[in-house]
């Protein structure tokens, strides 16, 4: 017997894996149960995965999810354990590293041997789960998530084998994602993988995106006919207002989240620098950071006190969010015209002011401008950070940065979105 009401999840990253990219779709199925959906989630075992980073309060959210997790071959921890020594530490993540002979071959066998991607092992597994539980529960509906992009592979197969409704949600950008450019893709590897992206776009039953713009754009160009819906990135309300706000005596400047060398950051650290001649400056990160990226923040903030806090929870770094002054968000090269993270969001939701060191041009620059007191500046704008960051400085505790209507920002809201849009059957 079919069931209308159940939906399939396949999602690489899952609680305990922590991370942005586990959110979207953990906060989606908590709020789908709450609209009265089933939905039922593959993911991949933990022990076996490739992840970073874990975050082991985020199982207290799913724990009324049902969850199979599969067995799964890949690469990447046996890659992290000879290049760090460490099975997560060097898990490449939002940069790719070059440096030496081994990290050059690396990224050529993953760009040219591995498409679309290292986590493609996982796949045989999560398909074998599928194939047992579309069968026994008469499940009509599938949505698959990515990056990995692999991932949406999966679901063009089991829409040929089964027929049935798939939407396939592209977190980030696919071919296009600013990182391949450091794979040394071979044009073999580049047109295999476009053919997969261009089969995957115009087979779905629609594509969900986080952000509609330049992603769309580029996405419509290798699906011209197809349904795309854009369901943003967010924030969770009840975690937000049940998080208090606090202060400390200095100026409390916040980083949170993933720094690589494939971010603008030194440029600012450079100005509160020069700035703590007239403020006492605190500088707090929190996050997955090398140790080489905070021994060069140290070593340009010698003025100020720079505070190293290492992984938090996700709990953990709201909390630090809001006890800041000033929070500091440092675009990814490459991706600042095509992204809208998570964590902007959050930084949004807090009020508190706001500076994103990218393009001005992109369109969470265009976010950022509806904004009260949040801005995108160019990293070489040294005049413009520095003006920003001192009428934060001399507004302390006073400051606050209003999004207009902030709550349909909310995960609680986009999930309703969502709710229509699997209630219709189809994206109109």
């Amino acid at each position: 017997m079919k069931d209308s009401k159940k939906v399939l999840i396949f999602t690489y990253y899952w609680p305990p894996s922590g991370g942005s990219g586990v959110q979207r779709w953990m906060y989606f199925t908590k709020y789908l149960k709450q609209l009265g959906w089933e939905p039922i989630v593959i993911t991949v075992n933990e022990k076996q995965a490739s992840y970073p980073v874990l975050d082991f309060e985020l199982l207290e959210q799913v724990k009324d999810i049902q969850v199979i997790k599969t067995d799964t071959k890949e690469p990447l921890k046996i890659y992290s354990q000879i290049l760090t020594g460490s099975s997560n530490k060097g898990i490449p993540q939002g940069a790719i590293s070059k440096k030496g002979w081994f990290s050059k071959m690396a990224a050529f066998v993953r760009g040219n041997f591995f498409i679309p991607d290292a986590r493609k092992g996982w796949n045989n597994f999560a398909k074998v789960e599928a194939e047992k539980l579309i069968r026994q529960k008469g499940i009509q509906k599938l949505i698959t998530t990515g990056p990995p992009h692999s991932t949406h592979l999966v679901g063009l197969q089991l829409k040929v084998q089964f027929g049935i409704k798939w939407w396939a949600d592209f977190r980030d950008p696919w071919t296009n994602i600013f990182y391949n450019k450091d794979l040394y893709r071979s044009a073999w590897a580049k047109r295999i993988d476009a053919r997969w992206e261009e089969k995957v776009l115009q087979t779905a039953d629609g594509i969900l995106t986080t952000v509609g713009g330049n992603l769309v754009r580029k996405l419509q160009t290798k699906a011209p006919h197809q349904n795309f819906h854009v369901l943003p990135n967010g924030y969770d309300a009840p975690l937000m207002s049940s998080t208090p706000k606090t202060q400390l005596i200095d100026f409390h400047v916040v980083y949170t989240g993933l720094l690589t060398e494939n971010q603008d950051y030194l440029s600012t650290i450079g100005v509160l620098n020069t700035l703590a001649d007239q403020h006492q400056i605190r500088l707090s990160l929190a996050g997955n950071i090398a140790p080489g990226i905070i021994e060069k923040i140290k070593e340009t903030a010698t003025k100020i006190e720079v505070d190293y806090k290492g992984y938090l929870s996700h709990q953990e770094a709201i909390s630090l969010m809001k006890s800041g002054d000033l929070l500091l968000n440092f675009v990814f090269r490459g991706a600042d015209r095509d992204m809208i993270s998570g964590k902007l969001l959050e930084y949004l939701a807090t009020a508190i002011p706001l500076l994103s060191i990218g393009n001005p041009q992109s369109d969470a620059a265009g976010l950022l401008a509806q904004a009260s007191f949040a801005q995108m500046i160019d990293a070489n704008d040294i005049d413009a950070q520095e003006k920003f960051i001192q009428k934060v400085a001399q507004l302390k505790g006073k400051a606050k940065n209003i999004l207009p209507e902030i709550e349909n920002w909310s995960r609680e809201k986009i999930s309703k979105a969502l709710n229509v849009i699997m209630e219709q059957g189809n994206v109109q």
